[in-house]
């Protein structure tokens, strides 16, 4: 089984969520979260986690999964 991933890096406020977003949506892949304080389920403003519309669009894993 071949498995491909693209990873997507930058500064903060750069724009790899939407950049993200775009590229899963465009090739049918997930988004998989590896911000160490997005997992944490409290903190959803404050690290700018994706909104219910952004998260249906694609599927997304490991994203405020920490109470």
């Amino acid at each position: 089984m071949k498995v491909d991933a693209v990873l997507i890096t930058g500064p903060t406020a750069s724009g790899k969520s939407a950049v993200a977003l775009d590229v899963a949506a465009a090739i049918g892949g997930a988004i998989v979260n590896t911000d160490s304080m997005q997992v944490y389920r409290p903190l959803r403003i404050l690290t700018a986690r994706p909104d219910d519309a952004e998260m249906a669009r694609v599927p997304h894993h490991l994203f405020g999964h920490v109470g």
